[in-house]
Parts: structure tokens; C-alpha cells; sequence
């Protein structure tokens, strides 16, 4: 599998510069990790990070879309985006969620995702860092919703690798599509610290 150094995809969102890219870059051969695989031909995917086992996944995570430049955004509570913090969490990617609206957390994303060109949110199903038996849904009803992929990214902890792995086929039967998924997962990756993966 190639290893990755930046996002050359027109399609894909993209923040960042050289500096920025060099910092993310450093602190990921540092901790001795790359970047595999490519980027869909997608300006607006739902993408998913398992296994999620440390603490340290999210550095490597943060570090990885520094490098490659990918402009990613997140869900947070609306109350979070309060001044001065508010302009500085929306420029992180941060997407304000109200927990009150008529609108349910769904609609709300779909809403999202249709007002923007270019949308990639990212999601970690698992919820937490211990073992789970099923990945939470919401990502493939948001998917679903917004009429959008599901890409996979994965740590690859064994090969210190973040793997830019597929687009996944979607039956738009959540049973299914969630099952298949942590399958696929479980078989393929191991985590930093596998005894919670």
C-alpha cells in the first residue's frame, strides 16, 4: 500500500500549510507512524476512525490530517460555541449541534452536509476506548440522510500505519451495514492497545 504525504484530491476539503503540514508530518515520524492508502473521489463522505484504544489515538489523528492538509469536521454541542471559543472551535471544523431543535441530530447533519461543497465529518463509532460488541449507528444514519459514503480510516498499530481504506458498500439496511462493518474492522485492525479493540 503507497504511503501518503498530502491531499492532492481537488474533491477532498483541505485546510492548512506548509508549516502546519511539516508539524503534523514531524510529530507523526516521531512517533514512527505513516499515512497509507488514497483518498476517495468524494467532496462529501461520512469517514469513521476504529479501532479507537488510547489516548494517543487521537494525536495520531489530529497529526494525520495536519500532514496530508484534510480540512475534517466534528460534531459538538451548540452551547460549546460561545465567545471567544466560537470562531475558534468553527475554524477547527467544529459542527454546533442543538440538542433542543425540532430537528433531530440526523436531519441536522443532512441539513449540514447539503448546505456544503465539500463535507467530510468524521466520527469514532465506538464511543469510548474500552471493548465494544457493535459500533454506535449514528454515522450510517447521517450517512444515509445525507445521501453520502462512508469511508474508512483505520490504526493500523501493528504496522504503524493510519490506512486511508475504502469507501464502504452501503446497503442502507443499518443491522447490516454496522455489522459488516465492525467485522471488517476487527479482522483487519488492531489497535494501540488491542486488548480493548
Amino acid at each position: 500500500m503507497a504511503q501518503y504525504d498530502h491531499v492532492t484530491n481537488a474533491h477532498v476539503p483541505q485546510r492548512g500549510n506548509r508549516l502546519t503540514k511539516w508539524l503534523g508530518a514531524t510529530i507523526l515520524n516521531i512517533l514512527g507512524w505513516k499515512i497509507v492508502g488514497e483518498f476517495p473521489q468524494e467532496s462529501k463522505v461520512v469517514f469513521i476512525g476504529v479501532p479507537h484504544t488510547s489516548n494517543w489515538d487521537l494525536i495520531i489523528a489530529v497529526a494525520s490530517m495536519q500532514a496530508v492538509g484534510l480540512r475534517a469536521s466534528w460534531m459538538m454541542k451548540k452551547e460549546a460555541f460561545f465567545w471567544p471559543l466560537s470562531g475558534f472551535f468553527k475554524k477547527l471544523g467544529g459542527v454546533p449541534i442543538d440538542r433542543k431543535s425540532k430537528s433531530d441530530l440526523t436531519t441536522q447533519m443532512a441539513d449540514w452536509f447539503a448546505a456544503n461543497d465539500k463535507a467530510w465529518l468524521g466520527i469514532t463509532p465506538e464511543g469510548t476506548r474500552s471493548k465494544v460488541k457493535a459500533l454506535k449507528k449514528g454515522y450510517l444514519r447521517i450517512a444515509y440522510a445525507a445521501k453520502v459514503p462512508v469511508f474508512l480510516i483505520a490504526l493500523d498499530a501493528e504496522n504503524k500505519h493510519v490506512v486511508l481504506d475504502r469507501v464502504w458498500p452501503l446497503t442502507l439496511d443499518t443491522e447490516v451495514d454496522n455489522r459488516k462493518i465492525k467485522a471488517y474492522y476487527d479482522k483487519t485492525y488492531k489497535g494501540i492497545r488491542p486488548e480493548l479493540g
